[in-house]
């Protein structure tokens, strides 16, 4: 009678814990509908000898993915993927870029845009690391005034 015992209460764990896999898969699972793209809207930003191309699409969730690429003549070219939402007329994403020279390493950085007119704003802000993660400092203001870059909407060409 023991020996039966042991046995069964593994079937029944095993059993469980498939269910519960199986639920949080549903759970994480994003209608596919969700993630389809709405629009796309493509803008330029020229400062100096500064380009930074930025292609934007809105998913049907509201959110916004795309891509970025910065080339800045006193650093090296960063090429990255764009993530975010809007709050109000702000639109805040994380940028996750390689640079060309170095593609073994991927960085990650929070941004802030202004829409405004036809235009994109990035703002400044105060950055904060912890724990390896970092983010603008909620309680300091972003500077969307005194900026290098204003990006003006553009035709999308694709590469």
């Amino acid at each position: 009678m023991k020996n039966l015992v042991i046995p069964c209460l593994l079937l029944a764990c095993i059993g469980f814990q498939s269910c519960k896999k199986e639920q949080s898969q549903k759970v994480d699972a994003v209608p596919a509908d969700a993630e389809k793209v709405v629009s796309t809207q493509c803008y330029k930003a020229i400062y100096e000898k500064d380009t930074i191309d930025l292609k934007l699409n809105t998913l049907k969730s509201g959110k916004i993915s795309g891509k970025m690429v910065m080339k800045a003549a006193a650093a090296t070219e960063k090429t990255g993927e764009i993530s975010g939402e809007f709050h109000g007329d702000t639109l805040f994403v994380d940028y996750t870029f390689i640079e060309v020279t170095n593609k073994n390493k991927t960085f990650k950085n929070p941004m802030a845009f202004l829409k405004k007119d036809k235009q994109l704003i990035l703002g400044n802000g105060t950055m904060q690391t912890t724990m390896g993660v970092t983010y603008l400092v909620k309680d300091k203001p972003i500077d969307f005034d005194r900026v290098k870059y204003k990006f003006e909407t553009v035709d999308c060409v694709e590469k």
